[in-house]
């Protein structure tokens, strides 16, 4: 993990397995068969199974199989809330939550194309790994424990938030994975 990274992460801890397993529950609890909402948490769970696959994979070869994996439904994900998603939470009166989530999903995929660029075979491929999963992490919590729970309370059309959602992912990602 280089210095910046290193600094970032000790100026933004992440909180806990308890309290991320709280937040994607209560957030569940709002959520429709279906709709962007549960939409969105099952993508996270497969965000966060991709970054275990990507910790259990031992070999060069399998880490970067499964790094490749985690990088389409990472970026799947992460463009449908970009294009759909932010846009619905700024014109909620949410503004400054839609930026600061701009920010993170770029910083992201930067620090995502940094890690296509270390030998996966080293351990600081891992420690890359590790430190994004840390920040994608965060960023789901925050958006399961606050930012989303508004979008679905105060945003409007809620059945075009899922079908533009839906329409977005599955262009990246491809038809039929939503």
């Amino acid at each position: 993990m280089s210095i910046v990274d290193k600094a970032l992460a000790a100026i933004t801890p992440q909180p806990n397995a308890d309290r991320r397993a709280q937040a994607t529950a209560e957030a569940r609890s709002l959520a429709s068969g279906g709709d962007w909402l549960s939409l969105v948490l099952d993508h996270h769970d497969e965000i966060r199974e991709a970054f275990a696959a990507c910790r259990r994979a031992e070999s060069a070869g399998a880490r970067t199989e499964a790094m490749k994996a985690l990088a389409l439904v990472l970026t799947g994900h992460s463009l449908a809330e970009e294009v759909v998603l932010y846009p619905a939470l700024a014109q909620a009166g949410e503004k400054a939550h839609a930026g600061h989530a701009y920010v993170e999903q770029t910083t992201a995929k930067m620090q995502m194309a940094e890690l296509e660029n270390i030998a996966p075979s080293t351990p600081e491929w891992k420690d890359k790994l590790e430190h994004i999963e840390g920040a994608v992490l965060t960023h789901m919590y925050e958006e399961e424990s606050g930012w989303f729970r508004t979008l679905k309370e105060k945003g409007e059309r809620q059945a075009h938030l899922t079908e533009r959602y839906v329409e977005e992912y599955e262009r990246y990602v491809g038809s039929g994975r939503a």
